[in-house]
């Protein structure tokens, strides 16, 4: 049976690393159908919304979603609209995994880790934000709650396992931030006794980061916070060649969204240059919530021959290959 996704091209560069994306999947047979809906300035301009309620609908009915990135207008209205949407279809684990591929500029080679980051709660959520109206002072509450610490610890676990994956490492600040990351920590180790199978272990985030610089090889599955976890997943794209290279799920118990999580990169829309490796990564973790694990591994690797080889690679990656250069040699290697 075909499965029906919800597609948002988004804004600036994210209409072409979108086409790439589509072609690569329908050259390898996934058998997707589109329902095309619009965030972001495009939405905008089209309808005078960010997030058009018909996008909404089309995500709920779906389940599915694959979204370029967007453009959150500077202003009044949404502070972030990937935020509104996670809030939205309370997608609370945001799964971001960081691989190293030969040939690119990544300072390291043989890393493969996750990072599993809380998508919902925490500092994001800016319980109670406040500037006075002098500015001088402003301020907000970092709320948690053990349900929220619970299931994304526990989606972690089962991530690993499903994964095949040996050790998940817990991240917190529980020396200074007693209270808030004090139960993330409490709860994650009460969770990890459920999986004898799996090693765990827990870090503070200074320490996680300064060791993920020294020695990435020592991590496997990484769980935080929302606020460790969106740093130290971008700190894990650095180990691999940047943001370029970075794909991002996010997962709730109704919804699944999954994308490429640079910006829409306005300064080289239209030129025709633009990596669309991560937006493509992304659709193979797509393919993975689908349970079409083959697709999914054919995808990450002919990424990896691609850009090993440097065939048509685009600028970020080193060669003078254009978007549509390099998506058929991506295409080539799965057709």
């Amino acid at each position: 049976m075909t499965q029906q996704i919800t597609v948002i091209r988004g804004d600036g560069i994210g209409p072409e690393i979108m086409d790439a994306t589509l072609r690569m999947l329908d050259t390898i047979g996934a058998g997707l159908e589109y329902d095309f809906q619009l965030a972001g300035l495009a939405a905008q301009e089209e309808t005078g919304e960010l997030l058009p309620q018909a996008t909404l609908e089309s995500i709920e009915n779906n389940r599915v979603a694959l979204k370029a990135p967007l453009t959150t207008p500077v202003g009044g209205g949404f502070k972030s609209l990937n935020v509104a949407l996670r809030k939205h279809f309370d997608l609370y684990a945001n799964v971001r995994p960081a691989v190293s591929f030969k040939g690119s500029a990544s300072r390291y080679q043989d890393i493969d880790l996750i990072t599993v980051r809380e998508n919902t709660e925490g500092a994001y959520l800016a319980e109670g934000a406040y500037t006075a109206p002098d500015d001088s002072r402003a301020e907000s509450k970092m709320v948690v709650t053990r349900k929220g610490c619970e299931r994304v610890v526990r989606f972690a676990f089962d991530l690993a396992r499903r994964a095949g994956r040996k050790k998940v490492t817990i991240v917190h600040k529980a020396n200074i931030l007693k209270d808030v990351t004090g139960m993330f920590l409490r709860v994650a180790h009460e969770v990890a006794e459920d999986y004898a199978d799996i090693e765990s272990n827990d870090l503070i985030v200074d320490n996680a980061c300064m060791q993920l610089v020294m020695r990435p090889e020592q991590f496997d599955v990484i769980v935080t916070t929302n606020l460790f976890g969106d740093i130290i997943s971008d700190l894990c794209a650095g180990l691999v060649g940047g943001l370029g290279l970075a794909p991002g799920a996010n997962i709730g118990e109704q919804a699944a969204m999954f994308e490429a999580v640079h910006g829409s990169a306005p300064d080289i829309a239209g030129k025709g240059i633009a990596n669309p490796c991560a937006l493509m990564l992304g659709a193979a973790q797509l393919l993975e919530h689908l349970d079409d694990h083959d697709r999914a591994r054919r995808v990450r690797s002919a990424i990896a021959e691609v850009i090993e080889s440097g065939d048509r690679t685009t600028p970020d990656l080193g060669g003078d290959g254009t978007t549509e250069g390099f998506t058929d040699a991506i295409c080539e290697r799965l057709g």
